[in-house]
């Protein structure tokens, strides 16, 4: 396992904050344990990259699997500049497991390209809630933490391409 004993999760080097960014969290609640986790990695990064508090907007759906029509929300009412979707799926006896990931990763992808906008794939799929733990806060980091960096990078991204050829 490529993550053994390392914590992905340490940042040195942020791009500078734009303060008009309008940044979007959607949240699932099921697993909330892991999901609090990584909204609090998502929260305390951008917080400590001084996004401004009324340009973050934290909004919950059921599941992951209501994170791209929640995503879509934030950004046609929110007008959000970016979105990190954060769940958790964790593998059960059944197939739902694949087709709750498959839609998930395939539906914040279309959202991302219908809108033109960086829609972050925060979405743990482990095999043991042990995994999901170990990568919401613990011994490998936080991905919320890494899905905020995302969001950033990809913002920071945008704004410093030339507009025209």
């Amino acid at each position: 396992m490529a993550t053994i004993n390392k914590n992905l999760s340490d940042f040195q080097h942020l791009p500078k904050v734009n303060e008009k960014w309008k940044i979007a969290i959607v949240k699932a609640e099921w697993n909330e344990e892991i999901t609090d986790g990584l909204l609090d990695g998502a929260m305390d990064l951008l917080i400590n990259a001084d996004v401004p508090a009324h340009h973050m907007k934290t909004f919950e759906v059921p599941g992951s699997f209501e994170l791209p029509l929640g995503a879509q929300w934030a950004i046609e009412r929110f007008k959000a500049d970016a979105v990190i979707c954060l769940g958790s799926v964790i593998r059960g006896e059944t197939a739902h497991f694949d087709y709750v990931c498959q839609a998930v990763s395939q539906g914040i992808k279309d959202v991302s390209i219908k809108h033109n906008v960086p829609v972050i794939f925060g979405v743990l799929t482990d095999d043991t809630i042990e995994q999901s733990r170990a990568r919401s806060g613990g011994i490998h980091g936080n991905k919320g933490t890494e899905a905020a960096v995302t969001a950033l990078r990809m913002l920071h991204l945008r704004d410093s391409m030339p507009s025209s050829r």
